[in-house]
């Protein structure tokens, strides 16, 4: 793994340093950073993918993704005009743009939209013999919401209140990470448990490979007056078959991992990479038979590259954005008819 991030990082920065260096070049590059996650998460390799991408197709501009602390320090350096964008979280762009939470008295009214990228979907997972059918029967079960003060826990509480329960109305509760999850249901000592992952996630192939689990299925009332609620939400269908015995698709909701950037970026430029995202163009430099060499979306290199970047999709492109889009992204939208 470690010999595969030096690789990539290896690549970009040739292609960075080859663009650079290119004839007549030097003066009209632009740089346009990307702030990622941690090396060990999945912001780090999708946002060097996209920036290699966007590089390979935009003339004038280079695009470098830069490792970071993901999504609170990412809107931190938007705020102070430090980076031109990032990889968050949408719930918690919401909370930065409103000023809630973490960033009571000091929201980050510069921060907009480009993208939705992908969902990390709320799975509420139970036993088959715990006699649950709706999130009503949760009541006086021993129920996992996650780990205490994690986002998981906060998406356990955000649905039950929409339905009108709160923590108190389960038999039992305890706070663990999704492998305590996994180990506390296998041991038949906890009836359900909230995991908040992108899909197929480990821990729940792991519990469904040895235990009799199924996956709860939120009707669409609910799923409205959640999203109504918590505009950061999104439905989401997990399709059947995701899991082994999993032979229906599950309805819920889902957190969008988000583009966004500082809105004193230029408009154009905005549009350009946007639309560099999503639609496939030429090479900046390469050509075949003499014509610029066809270049990919970057999208389309992302899923190539990771298995998020399969979600990675324009029918989602707006999924959950709950903050402003930045002026170029919403020209390039209006354009496709995404935005009427």
């Amino acid at each position: 793994m470690l010999h595969r991030r030096k690789m990539l990082f290896t690549v970009i920065l040739a292609v960075a340093l080859g663009l650079v260096m290119a004839p007549g070049c030097l003066a009209a590059k632009k740089f346009f950073a990307i702030a990622t996650g941690g090396t060990g998460g999945t912001y780090y390799p999708l946002g060097g993918v996209l920036a290699q991408a966007l590089t390979t197709k935009v003339p004038d501009v280079i695009v470098t993704a830069q490792s970071g602390n993901a999504s609170t320090a990412n809107l931190n350096l938007i705020r102070s005009h430090s980076i031109e964008s990032a990889f968050v979280q949408n719930n918690t762009a919401f909370q930065a743009y409103e000023g809630t939470d973490q960033f009571q008295d000091n929201p980050v009214k510069n921060v907009r939209g480009i993208a939705s990228l992908y969902p990390e979907v709320i799975q509420i997972v139970i036993r088959k013999d715990a006699g649950i059918k709706t999130i009503a029967d949760l009541k006086g079960k021993s129920v996992i919401p996650g780990d205490r003060g994690s986002g998981t826990a906060v998406d356990a509480e955000n649905i039950l209140k929409q339905a009108g329960m709160t923590f108190n109305d389960f038999g039992s509760l305890d706070w663990l990470s999704f492998a305590g999850i996994s180990q506390r249901m296998q041991d038949n000592q906890a009836d359900a448990g909230f995991i908040t992952a992108g899909i197929p996630t480990s821990s729940v192939m792991e519990l469904v490979s040895s235990t009799p689990v199924s996956i709860l299925s939120l009707d669409d009332a609910l799923i409205q007056k959640v999203t109504a609620a918590h505009p950061f939400y999104a439905k989401v269908v997990i399709p059947a078959n995701t899991y082994t015995d999993q032979t229906e698709p599950v309805n819920t909701v889902a957190v969008m991992a988000q583009w966004v950037c500082d809105a004193d970026v230029d408009a154009d430029l905005i549009y350009t990479l946007t639309k560099a995202l999503w639609e496939p163009g030429f090479h900046v430099l390469r050509k075949k038979d003499g014509q610029p060499e066809p270049a990919p979306a970057g999208a389309e290199i992302m899923a190539q590259a990771h298995a998020k970047g399969k979600d990675v999709t324009l029918a989602t492109a707006l999924s959950g954005m709950a903050i402003p889009l930045h002026p170029g992204a919403e020209r390039y939208y209006r354009e496709k008819g995404l935005i009427k």
